[in-house]
């Protein structure tokens, strides 16, 4: 392989929705950082059933749903 064509691949702590906090090996911002997750495997819909709904927080949803507010859904 080339020398020095690769990102750095480091640990980092990957906090969950619960507050679990658990260490992967990334490529993602420096060694040590956090990255915090707005959805992960337990409280998404897909691994958990559908049985939780997701926030929208601002997103697509929330635009749709006010532009389309007066319509009388």
């Amino acid at each position: 392989m080339k020398a020095d064509i690769h990102p750095d691949y480091h640990f980092i702590d990957v906090k969950l929705t619960d507050g679990t906090i658990i260490k992967m090996r990334s490529t993602w911002g420096k060694e040590g950082d956090t990255m915090a997750l707005d959805i992960d495997p337990s409280a998404h819909p897909a691994w958990t059933g559908g049985g939780t709904r997701l926030l929208d927080q601002g997103g697509r949803v929330s635009k749709f749903k006010k532009k389309y507010e007066g319509l009388g859904f």
